[in-house]
């Protein structure tokens, strides 16, 4: 597989099979996204992964808590604009519709939602966080660690599910993991093998077209 083939074969997986994934792949694939760049080479990213006895607990730790904690930031802004309010409601809007669920049905919409509390069934949960008093530009370069953490699961026939939605739990996940109070929680991820047969897997999210949000000048 080349890196286009794993771009495009890369999507968010809301159904995993409960086969376990061997540790030592974990290990190989986190290490070798320790080469994507970073802001002087700071490598603000820190890892923790979980399977198995401490993945089930920390998932029933959750599961007395669904009313969630303080985020210590907003996934989103909170007045959300256009094209971005329009993008977002479209996304959901897709991915109710794989699984049969109406937008009336705010229960069921929720039942969903909180599937990530239980990594959508994944064998394994992956956390990444980063020393507080680094700036934007360091989260920048987790994003782009947790991406290349993405690309090599998909060489490796695994799939992952990004998920910010761990910010609704920092203080819960943060003492399960021990993470040092000078670090903020910024995101989790699902990872493990796609229950290919799942409707939800099906979905496939819109993009714009080239012209929308690039330009280009002084080419042939």
């Amino acid at each position: 597989m080349n890196v286009t083939e794993a771009v495009q074969r890369r999507v968010s997986v809301r159904a995993f099979k409960p086969d376990p994934v061997p540790g030592a792949l974990v290990r190989e694939i986190l290490e070798l996204a320790q080469r994507a760049p970073s802001g002087g080479n700071l490598q603000p990213w820190r890892v923790h992964a979980l399977a198995r006895g401490p993945l089930e607990e920390l998932k029933a730790k959750v599961a007395a808590n669904l009313a969630g904690e303080e985020p210590e930031y907003d996934v989103y802004p909170p007045e959300l604009w256009d094209p971005f309010r329009t993008r977002r409601f479209q996304c959901g809007e897709d991915l109710y519709a794989t699984i049969g669920i109406p937008r009336e049905d705010k229960p069921a919409r929720l039942r969903q939602l909180f599937k990530n509390t239980q990594f959508f069934g994944a064998p394994v949960g992956l956390f990444f966080s980063l020393d507080r008093n680094l700036g934007k530009p360091q989260w920048a370069d987790v994003g782009m660690y947790m991406q290349t953490v993405m690309l090599l699961a998909v060489e490796r026939g695994l799939a992952t599910c990004a998920q910010e939605f761990w910010a609704r739990y920092p203080k819960t996940v943060g003492d399960f993991i021990g993470l040092p109070e000078d670090h903020m929680l910024f995101s989790g991820m699902a990872m493990g093998w796609a229950d290919e047969a799942a409707p939800i897997n099906s979905l496939r999210t819109r993009r714009d077209p080239f012209e929308v949000w690039a330009e280009m000048q002084g080419f042939d």
